[in-house]
């Protein structure tokens, strides 16, 4: 399956081992960190990367978590894994910071993103945070919220972008 300019495989078997290892967080009540620090001018997109230009309905700092609200002119606005399902739905991260009704631009897709943050290579896969525009390691993600994958780290600053919402996924933690 193609996804924002390069290769997805084995996806379910993936996604099927990801929600796996969820649960099995979610049921321990592990928390292993907090959101990704990231240091907005070291946001990188790479020659690769999917961009989108859009406009800020919200104040935005480069390298937060972004989505398309359908519903105000697809204005760019922060992403929420437990504020709505539309809040959820992770578009991109801002390669600069905008005001509300300033220019932003997004990378959509991005096999090698240069986070701006340090990244873990034992624990690196990135999810959506219940902080809006966060990123959080996967081992913080809630039990209500939104599950969704935005990246997986391939060295301590770089990482494959692909934002995959795992629609109509219900998390159950199992005793």
């Amino acid at each position: 399956m193609r996804s924002g300019g390069f290769v997805l495989t084995r996806a379910r078997g993936s996604m099927r081992k990801l929600l796996s290892s969820l649960a099995v967080v979610l049921a321990t009540g592990v928390s292993l960190a907090a959101d990704l620090s990231i240091t907005a001018g070291s946001v990188l997109a790479s020659s690769q990367a999917t961009i989108y230009n859009g406009t800020a309905g919200a104040t935005i700092t480069a390298g937060q978590v972004v989505y398309r609200d359908a519903s105000d002119s697809n204005k760019i606005k922060l992403a929420d894994a437990d504020a709505s399902a539309t809040a959820s739905r992770a578009f991109g991260i801002a390669l600069n910071g905008a005001s509300s009704g300033q220019p932003v631009r997004v990378v959509t897709a991005d096999p090698a993103l240069t986070v701006g943050a340090t990244l873990s290579l034992t624990a690196p896969v990135y999810v959506l945070s219940g902080t809006a525009g966060g990123i959080a390691p996967i081992a913080d993600m809630a039990a209500a919220d939104y599950p969704v994958v935005l990246m997986v780290a391939t060295s301590t600053s770089v990482a494959i972008f692909n934002p995959t919402a795992l629609a109509g996924t219900t998390l159950v933690a199992s005793p």
